[in-house]
């Protein structure tokens, strides 16, 4: 392991650590987001308010398709994450090519199923008429890179675990100055619509995958990755879908919610109210990865902490993740309100409309992001603690099942795209306040107690897992 990598994140101070990681992976964050922006703002300018409308609105489904299988990049964190701290190192290198092997083998059946069931899952989820021909376009061949998606995806959540996220940042870099210029050639010079962003961001992937690929390859020590070694080992893949699962299925449930929003909208058959939304949310996209940063460091910060038995650094681990989310979620949250009228105008120029419909959107939620922190470093904690299906449960009552109690309540009788908006911050306030006393009085208790009694090696090689 090259300890410029690395970080020691079981002793010394954590805030300066903590930034360390986090910063990094925000930009990394930021930098796979304008995968996406950069088609929606070359579509928006070059091919039309429908074809915006196709691309951008599509976020919510395909976050539906992929979280399951992210769920399980982030248990391949969690378990990658203890074993380091408990120093198994033997268990690090089974986990790495299992994790892998799981990667490829969901990312090609994630493509199969995607590419063959797009038309008929934007036909239920009501996409507008006008738009669904296009947007079925962009999402068959946005799935041809799947494999390479996740392939990235756990790649990256597998530096993670030791602190590295400055390279997944510089693979990132590449790929998206790729992704960009290749938008610029398929989009104007081609006139390949959205198909051209749609090719370019696909290599773009293939691209970022391939780095991740070749950096683990060369990694000295257990996170090295042999080819030759690739496939499933039981307990590796036991324990990585024993967190995997839930915080996928958490993960979907959020997504489906999210669908149904969508759909509530397309309710409205306004091209213009969709095309707006789709642009405020590819904004407020960028302020939620700036706290999600933070559930990130919260997971593998808490997981090595929690493997080698520091308790008092798991506790300090959730207050000072906490206390940045909500710094960096107020902060950015309410500068992008500010500054909503020229950043809506990058995807929509011409097109006031659009930008009055985004911007309600983008008051309503950005200005109230950092409650969304708040909850997402509690599920970092607990994810970190080996606890998945508690925060699952949680998250299901407390923000998905509201959403949909929501549109079916309340939105028919308040018949407006505010009524809906408004659905996020409550959600957020009341799984945020599960999610807590779950934590304080439930999940923490039980874990301290068995990792002081069991010590550092509480997570057995045999595969027992301590969920709570």
């Amino acid at each position: 392991m090259k300890k410029s990598h690395s970080i020691d994140m079981c002793n010394g101070s954590l805030a300066d650590k903590i930034l360390i990681f986090a910063l990094p992976l925000m930009a990394s964050s930021l930098l796979q987001l304008l995968f996406n922006a950069a088609d929606v703002v070359v579509v928006g300018r070059f091919a039309g308010k429908e074809a915006l409308a196709a691309v951008g609105s599509n976020t919510s489904l395909i976050n539906l398709m992929i979280n399951l299988f992210v769920g399980l990049s982030v248990g391949t964190n969690v378990v990658v994450s203890r074993d380091l701290g408990a120093g198994r190192q033997d268990n690090v290198s089974r986990s790495v090519h299992t994790a892998m092997t799981l990667a490829l083998i969901s990312g090609v059946g994630m493509m199969i199923f995607g590419v063959v069931m797009v038309r008929q899952l934007l036909e239920w989820t009501s996409s507008p008429t006008n738009v669904i021909d296009l947007a079925t376009v962009y999402l068959r061949i946005y799935f041809l890179g799947m494999p390479a998606n996740l392939v990235y995806n756990f790649g990256a959540a597998i530096l993670r675990a030791q602190g590295d996220t400055q390279r997944p940042l510089y693979f990132l870099t590449f790929a998206g100055v790729v992704n960009v210029l290749l938008n610029l050639v398929f989009v104007i010079a081609l006139q390949m619509d959205v198909a051209g962003v749609a090719l370019a961001t696909i290599i773009a992937q293939y691209i970022s995958a391939a780095l991740v690929v070749r950096c683990m390859m060369q990694e000295q020590g257990p996170l090295q990755l042999d080819l030759k070694r690739l496939g499933l080992e039981k307990r590796g893949v036991l324990q990585i879908l024993q967190v995997g699962l839930p915080a996928g299925f958490q993960g979907v449930v959020f997504s489906l919610s999210n669908v149904v929003i969508q759909s509530a909208l397309n309710s409205f058959d306004d091209p213009v109210l969709v095309a707006g939304s789709a642009a405020g949310a590819n904004i407020e996209s960028f302020v939620y990865v700036t706290m999600n940063a933070f559930h990130q460091a919260a997971i593998s910060f808490v997981g090595q902490n929690y493997g080698a038995a520091k308790c008092d650094r798991v506790d300090k681990v959730a207050q000072q993740c906490t206390v940045f989310a909500i710094l960096f979620g107020f902060v950015f949250g309410n500068l992008v309100y500010f500054m909503g009228s020229p950043l809506v105008s990058l995807y929509a120029p011409g097109e006031p409309d659009v930008v009055h419909q985004a911007l309600i959107r983008i008051q309503i939620i950005c200005c109230t992001y950092f409650i969304c922190g708040i909850m997402e470093t509690l599920v970092g904690t607990l994810r970190g603690l080996g606890s998945s299906v508690i925060p699952m449960i949680a998250s299901i009552v407390g923000a998905c099942g509201l959403r949909l109690v929501w549109v079916a309540a309340v939105f028919p009788t308040y018949h407006t795209p505010i009524c809906l908006y408004l659905s996020y911050p409550v959600s957020w306030i009341i799984t945020s306040l599960f999610h807590f006393l779950f934590l304080i009085l439930v999940v923490r208790r039980r874990a301290f107690a068995k990792v002081r009694s069991n010590g550092p090696a509480y997570l057995p090689t045999e595969g027992r897992h301590p969920e709570v």
